[in-house]
């Protein structure tokens, strides 16, 4: 997995650098806000991903680049690598200060650090499965973006076999509704049309909150109390977990993305049961076709992993065959990394030069199935939310390049006229 990570200044001299998800670029965006309170300068911190090893590796190097462009300033360590394992970054001379994930959204830790500074404790990291509850927190806004995030869920309650995360981050634990509807409310008065739902597994969104209440209720009451918000967008879901309200809202609400990003992981029902996944390649492909015959347009990325130990030629080939049965559109491919800890880095292991070698099948399957959509859009209209001047992204997520310069943040009715590579082509509607 190639991570590159998202640096991001703030006028209290805070650097971020983010790596990973969603979820962190989320929580990047909390942790600038407590630094800027706190009057903390000087200072950059690292909000780590734990998903491969390569995502690790990549965060090391950038601390050491970090320190040799900076020797006077703070560096701090945060994000699920340094909660499943700080001593790996406090001992590099490096790192000022470890913090866990649950510390970096604490406005109190940041308070107490620009009040004591580091001191001699370098490690402040709890234990994440000891947290019980998921605040909301109240983000003005996401510098540099046009579209704004959400977290709505944290942790996982599942145990994939190849997964380190439920460690990073805990058990699953969800924000009240209430508190999310404010969070959207507030964004949409600061100027956003587009909100993206964000969460560690966010189809088991309530199972911990009084009535239970689903993913699809949480959509629904979001539609209905912020009227004003023009786009509502899920990131990555499990298929298996997804309510009936929430595929309601897949066929009668325009206003959610026809755009589905699905956790699939493998399209083999022997790798699948292997990794400890609760659904078959059967049922994945039953979900796309009833998601498909409730909203034609929509359409479909997913998550898969080359290289599962003992997966065979056989068992490969029939996630090769997955991404034309399912009509996946946006394939995120992940050669396997063995995490230390997980029981998948206890089965046998695939070769890796055979890993790369799938990995590049996957990612051509991708990009064929993605120029076929992209071709069937020329001639359409679209809804494109501007990312910059120049280029946006059309309700079902295709990036595209305008022809006549637009205010970023804004949607701009356009007909697509070409495609170019992965890129649409298109000029604002008269």
């Amino acid at each position: 997995m190639s991570v590159t990570p998202k640096k991001e200044t703030n006028t209290a001299a805070v650097d971020v650098v983010t790596f990973g998800c969603r979820l962190n670029s989320y929580e990047s965006e909390v942790m600038k806000a407590h630094a800027a309170k706190a009057g903390l300068d000087n200072t950059i911190i690292f909000n780590t991903c734990a998903v491969t090893n390569e995502a690790v590796r990549q965060a090391r190097q950038a601390i050491r680049k970090a320190r040799r462009d900076n020797t006077e300033a703070r560096v701090i360590v945060t994000g699920c690598a340094a909660q499943i394992d700080p001593a790996q970054f406090s001992d590099m001379d490096e790192v000022d200060l470890v913090i866990g994930n649950e510390e970096k959204t604490d406005a109190s830790a940041f308070a107490r650090l620009a009040v004591e500074g580091v001191g001699t404790e370098r490690i402040r990291v709890n234990d994440i499965m000891s947290v019980k509850e998921t605040a909301g927190h109240l983000v003005e806004g996401f510098e540099g973006r046009a579209r704004a995030f959400v977290q709505v869920q944290n942790g996982c309650d599942h145990r994939c076999t190849f997964c380190i995360i439920p460690y990073g981050r805990g058990n699953s634990r969800s924000v009240p509704a209430g508190e999310v509807v404010t969070q959207v409310r507030a964004l949409v008065e600061n100027g956003y049309s587009e909100v993206v739902i964000t969460g560690v597994d966010i189809t088991s969104y309530g199972s911990d909150l009084p009535g239970n209440p689903s993913l699809g209720n949480l959509c629904a009451r979001i539609l209905k109390l912020v009227p004003e918000l023009k786009r509502l967008r899920l990131s990555s879901i499990d298929s298996i977990e997804a309510d009936p309200e929430l595929m309601r809202l897949i066929a009668d609400e325009e206003r959610l993305m026809p755009h589905l990003h699905l956790s699939l992981q493998a399209g083999d029902n022997m790798v699948l049961k292997r990794m400890k996944r609760r659904h078959s390649r059967e049922d994945a492909i039953a979900f796309c076709q009833d998601a498909k015959r409730l909203r034609p347009e929509i359409v479909f990325g997913a998550d898969i992993i080359a290289g599962f130990p003992t997966e065979t030629d056989e068992m490969f080939e029939n996630s090769l065959r997955l991404v034309e049965e399912c009509d996946l559109t946006w394939l995120h491919v992940f050669p396997y990394s063995a995490r230390p800890g997980t029981p998948a880095a206890r089965m046998p292991q695939v070769d890796g030069r055979l890993i790369k070698e799938r990995a590049k099948q996957l990612r051509d399957a991708g990009t064929k199935r993605s120029a076929v959509f992209l071709a069937s859009r020329v001639g359409q209209t679209e809804n494109v939310l501007m990312e910059t001047e120049t280029r946006g992204r059309t309700e079902q997520f295709a990036e595209i390049n305008m022809a006549v310069p637009a205010r970023a943040g804004e949607i701009v009715k356009t007909k697509v006229v070409n495609t170019a590579g992965s890129l649409l082509s298109g000029e604002a509607c008269a």
